[in-house]
């Protein structure tokens, strides 16, 4: 934040998301752990292989980013939530339906909160998972249990109006007031922080014989930071320095396996969550403290954005290591993946670009072909013979499967999902409807900073030939 003058809305976000960290390592101490491995971590992976490793963003970004996640109850819930984070500059990306991506009960439906400006990104590209129960889905709830929590959800208040009102100021205006903007920050901090509000500790267990996820949800007055996520540049080298130190990991990395070819989309892991004191009140009224096992400390390793094309080709290829593992040969599923990919994946960026599989922006070359030849038509050929080279844009999203799960590896037990009823229905346009404002499609941002660069690229051969 600036010392004078008004705080415009990346000042806020950058604020937001450092002060979320301070609250969020005050909270869970294994957060701090995870912070400090992944800053070493980026610094020795900086050392060995110097500006390659900001291929994908520079140290600092990388080492500033971060992800939250939080749980909410209801569309008009999560419609607050959108006004809250308009005020920081972030709009909901992707739609993500976790009840098809899990083997266990995870009854929620999601979007990420974040910039979608190239240049906002580089400021600060803070992002929020924000996920939202369902409880019409009948595979979940039956009539009765869905009564009762819509009933108790609707009955809390999750945000105070004062920080509603700053916030749509703040996303009216594009900026706040120092005095507004100190305002705004410290009431945000706090409605994400862990409530010391005694639970009703059997309305909580109802919850949770369906999922623990939605015992989180909707068994509690309040919401909190579910977890918060520092970006990596070696997340298989994070995993053993955490387990070295004695923090206790999921069992495996989720998304594309480790390999010697491009890094794409995302990989993720946690270290399992963590067993916190609460408030529990009996049902006559007494209050003891019990334990709850529901946050933990998630890490990221970002790739490179894959089109249209290449995520069908990532689906097909998970699908291909599902059928090759499920045969029980014994053999590591990592193994495996890293062998299907290596068969079906372009080992490079140049490759991964002339197939149209990965996005890219494209760049003259200052010292391109001087002898007098006209450029190709073809991309594949303007970059085989030099006229432009391709940067990979970084994967700024989700991945469905992956989401979940880590979700599923932290829950504390499979749940309940009756598969004989028919799950009610979800989408985009609906969440769209729901919080009054577009889910907008990754695929399009990625496609228009590809083509943003294309079009002066156009520009500049033209001239040339």
């Amino acid at each position: 934040m600036t010392a004078t003058g008004p705080t415009s809305q990346w000042q806020l976000r950058a604020a937001f998301a450092a002060r979320l960290s301070e609250m969020y390592g005050r909270e869970v101490p294994a957060y701090t752990t995870l912070v400090d491995v992944s800053r070493e971590v980026n610094e020795d992976v900086l050392r060995a292989r110097g500006a390659d490793a900001e291929r994908l963003g520079s140290i600092g970004r990388v080492t500033a980013e971060r992800h939250g996640a939080i749980r909410v109850g209801t569309p008009r819930e999560m419609r607050q939530v959108a006004r809250v984070f308009a005020a920081l500059g972030m709009h909901p990306v992707g739609f993500y339906d976790l009840r098809e991506a899990a083997a266990s009960a995870v009854p929620v439906v999601s979007t990420a909160f974040r910039p979608v400006d190239g240049e906002e990104l580089a400021r600060n590209p803070f992002r929020v998972f924000t996920s939202m129960l369902t409880p019409a889905d009948p595979r979940f709830f039956d009539a009765d249990l869905r009564a009762r929590l819509e009933t108790f959800l609707a009955g809390r208040e999750l945000f105070p109006p004062e920080l509603l009102m700053l916030a749509d100021r703040a996303a009216q205006e594009r900026e706040l007031p120092q005095e507004d903007a100190e305002r705004f920050l410290h009431l945000a901090v706090r409605s994400f922080e862990l409530s010391a509000e005694p639970v009703d500790a059997a309305w909580y267990r109802t919850l949770e014989r369906i999922s623990a996820v939605a015992a989180d949800i909707g068994g509690v007055r309040s919401t909190h930071l579910n977890h918060l996520t520092p970006r990596v540049l070696d997340i298989d080298e994070l995993y053993r320095r955490m387990t070295e130190r004695g923090i206790e990991m999921i069992d495996a990395i989720q998304g594309p396996p480790a390999w010697h070819g491009p890094d794409v989309l995302l990989r993720q892991t946690s270290f399992r969550a963590l067993a916190e004191p609460r408030a529990l009140r009996a049902p006559d009224g007494t209050v003891r403290t019990g334990a709850l096992r529901v946050r933990f400390g998630e890490v990221e390793a970002r790739g490179i954005a894959l089109t249209p094309a290449g995520r069908a080709r990532y689906d097909e290829l998970l699908d291909l290591v599902d059928q090759q593992a499920a045969q029980g040969t014994g053999e590591p599923r990592a193994d495996i993946a890293r062998a299907v990919w290596e068969r079906h994946l372009p080992h490079s960026e140049a490759q991964l670009a002339a197939e149209g599989l990965g996005y890219f922006t494209y760049h003259p070359v200052p010292d391109r072909p001087r002898d007098g030849s006209r450029p190709p038509a073809d991309l594949g050929e303007l970059l085989r013979q030099g006229w432009v080279h391709a940067r990979p844009v970084v994967y700024e999203d989700f991945l469905p499967r992956s989401a979940a799960g880590i979700f599923q590896s932290n829950l504390t037990g499979e749940g309940t999902r009756h598969a004989a009823h028919e799950g009610t229905a979800y989408d985009a346009a609906w969440l769209s409807g729901a919080i009054e404002r577009e889910v907008l499609d990754p695929f399009t941002l990625y496609a228009r900073q590809r083509d943003a660069s294309l079009a002066q690229n156009v520009s500049f051969l033209s001239e040339t030939s």
